[in-house]
Order: C-alpha cells, then sequence, then structure tokens
C-alpha cells in the first residue's frame, strides 16, 4: 500500500507509525509544508493518507497560505476513497473538510489523560474494544472539532473536552490525542513548545510530561493495534 503523509511542522513526525509502516512493508512518502518547495502527489498515486498535528490553527489560512491546498487535496482524498487518518491538528483538518465547525476547546489539554469510550464507540466494536480501558494518552491541543454529520460516531471523550475522535466512515477517522508520540517525539515537542506550558486545569507541567513518559510504549502499542483495524480488520 502507498501511504502518504502531510508534515506541518519538523518536530510532529510520524513517530511510532513509521514503525508500524515500515514493519508490514508499505511504500511511504511526504509532503512537508514546511519546506518552500513543497509537493503534493497525483492521488492517484496514493492508496492512504495520513494528516499529522502542528502548532497552527485550521482557519490560519492568510498566514500559512499552504493550508487551501492542503483543505483542497484532503477532500480529494475522501471523495476519491482514500483511507484518511487525522491526528491532532490532522483531525482537525479533516472534520473542517466535512464541513464541521472547529474552535477553541472548552480547556487548552496538554500531557498525559485518560480518555473514555462514548455509548456510540459500541457502534464500532473494534475501536470500543481497544478503548474500553479508558487508555492514558497524550494530548497537545488548544482547539476542538465538532462531530461531523451525515452519521459520524462520536467516539472518545476526555474530563476536559469532549470530541476526542470521530468515524466518518471506514476510511476517514480523526483522533485528537497523540498514540503515535514515542520519548524522541515527546522531547521535540517540548522543545519547541515551552510556551504553551501554563498553569492551567489540563496543562501539566513539564516535569509531569517527563514523569508521564512512560505510558508512550501502552500509546504505541495502542496506535499499531489501531492501525491493525483500521487497516486490515474494518469491515464495517
Amino acid at each position: 500500500m502507498n501511504v502518504h503523509y502531510l508534515q506541518h511542522v519538523p518536530f510532529e513526525g510520524l513517530g511510532a507509525i513509521k514503525i508500524w509502516l515500515d514493519d508490514k512493508g508499505h511504500k511511504i512518502s511526504s509532503t512537508k509544508f514546511y519546506d518552500p518547495g513543497f509537493l503534493l502527489p497525483d492521488i492517484s498515486e496514493i492508496d492512504a493518507l495520513i494528516v499529522l498535528g502542528g502548532p497552527m490553527g485550521i482557519y490560519e489560512e492568510s498566514v500559512y497560505q499552504w493550508l487551501k491546498a492542503e483543505k483542497l487535496f484532503i477532500k480529494s482524498c475522501i471523495a476519491a476513497g482514500k483511507k484518511v487518518l487525522g491526528i491532532c491538528l490532522g483531525a482537525q483538518l479533516i472534520a473542517d473538510c466535512l464541513g464541521a465547525k472547529v474552535s477553541p476547546a472548552t480547556h487548552k489539554e496538554i500531557g498525559w489523560f485518560p480518555v473514555f469510550p462514548t455509548e456510540e464507540s459500541k457502534k464500532l466494536p473494534w475501536f470500543y474494544k481497544l478503548f474500553s480501558n479508558k487508555p492514558i494518552v497524550f494530548h497537545w491541543h488548544g482547539d476542538r472539532f465538532d462531530i461531523p454529520d451525515n452519521g459520524s460516531l462520536d467516539l472518545l471523550y476526555s474530563e476536559a473536552n469532549a470530541h476526542q475522535a470521530f468515524y466518518y466512515n471506514k476510511n476517514v477517522i480523526g483522533l485528537q490525542f497523540h498514540l503515535e508520540v514515542t520519548q524522541t517525539s515527546l522531547l521535540q515537542m517540548l522543545e519547541n513548545g515551552k510556551e504553551d506550558i501554563e498553569p492551567l486545569p489540563y496543562v501539566q507541567s513539564e516535569a509531569e510530561i517527563h514523569t508521564g513518559a512512560q505510558n508512550t510504549s501502552t500509546c504505541n502499542t495502542l496506535m499499531n493495534e489501531f492501525l491493525n483495524n483500521w487497516f486490515y480488520e474494518n469491515n464495517q
């Protein structure tokens, strides 16, 4: 399978997803929007699209002019029936492309916090099973998405914010949090996002985030199981 990913900043890459893709023998290509010479592929050349995170907002098109081209590309991939996964900003971009509102979150959420399955998530059994034990995952976001219309499922919530994941159809899904985070990428995010660490109810200190890094292996295992189901076993 040819898997293309969209990366917005150097310090938010595929992380553990790359290990999974390599192990499965998938071909990987990328568009890195921080590269002035970025190129988007012909949609016919790819089977799946992964849209990664970043510190910008989906509404900042005047600052990040490539956002317009990115949104058009995401819409085209969805319309063509490609597998499309969004993570954090990526999930917000997909939600926006599907007509859902993206706005400031009830609480900025940075650090290690559990997510809880909704009743609706039981309609997607493989997903509900993965998150039924309310795992602790890594969050870093100040915005949130509404759940797209047209029968989308609202899958997860946290104490800080509703709408932590949505399922549009068997090909399109969005996660607000970072299961792909590794020890290395966590350090990179902290190094580049220190200004976001402030004394708020759901923003952990740098020390607390470092302590919580023990959860990365659990997150990566969950990411692997998620990808196994989404790519291969999802017959919904």
